[in-house]
């Protein structure tokens, strides 16, 4: 589907990092019920670099694979209004900013800005190589001082993707942790790991975001805000 960025209606593109289509499937099913009425959610896969990123080399691969699916995209002839990166990490983040002309921001710093607004923050996921480059990433974004902790588990997202019934215990472990650390709240982060923050709340002192909805809440609202349409973001 091509959306012409002169339309009435705002056009919001998801680029999944990761080379995983399935990924792209999820995050865009988790997406829908974000979408502003009469509003466009479109969706394009990395591509190349890794299945599901969870390392530094994957990480550097992924922010070239991102403008390169940007590019595509345009080339195409599609105009987004808007762009999310659908990775928890946000590779290529300031570079596609710089290059796209339109709002960009990623699953990661949605989350982040979301948590900080409500004071102290921490985060959980899957995968300890996440840890510094998370830091490095809320660094970056001046968002490091309010950031209270990083939990990890030692599985990465596509592997509690594909074992639900363990992730359950382990990641409400790990949410007890990071609550622990003097958290307001906690993102539960990963594009794997949608859904997983409501599925856990009951069994939270602390309230729980989930990196997907905040990212399709922030980037809604940018977008709409740069095209000055007046859109009921759900």
């Amino acid at each position: 589907m091509h959306a012409d960025a002169r339309s009435a209606a705002p056009s919001l593109l998801l680029i999944n990092p990761n080379t995983t289509a399935a990924v792209t499937t999820l995050l865009l099913q988790a997406g829908e019920p974000h979408t502003p009425p009469g509003a466009q959610l479109l969706g394009c896969t990395a591509p190349f670099g890794e299945p599901y990123i969870s390392d530094e080399a994957g990480l550097a691969i992924a922010g070239h694979a991102v403008l390169a699916a940007f590019d595509a995209q345009i080339s195409a002839g599609m105009h987004p209004n808007g762009v999310l990166l659908g990775c928890f990490g946000d590779p290529g983040l300031l570079a596609l900013r710089e290059r796209a002309g339109v709002p960009v921001t990623g699953l990661a710093e949605a989350a982040m800005r979301a948590a900080a607004a409500q004071g102290r923050y921490a985060i959980v996921t899957g995968g300890a190589a996440w840890a510094p480059m998370l830091r490095r990433l809320a660094f970056s974004l001046d968002l490091l001082a309010p950031l209270a902790g990083i939990v990890t588990v030692a599985p990465t997202g596509a592997q509690l993707l594909a074992n639900p019934q363990a992730a359950g215990a382990l990641l409400r472990q790990a949410c007890e942790e990071a609550a622990a650390l003097g958290a307001d709240s906690v993102i539960v982060g990963g594009a794997a790991l949608a859904g997983w923050a409501e599925r856990l709340q009951s069994a939270l002192s602390v309230p729980l975001i989930d990196s997907v909805q905040a990212g399709f809440a922030h980037a809604w609202h940018m977008t709409c805000e740069r095209e000055g349409t007046r859109k009921e973001i759900p």
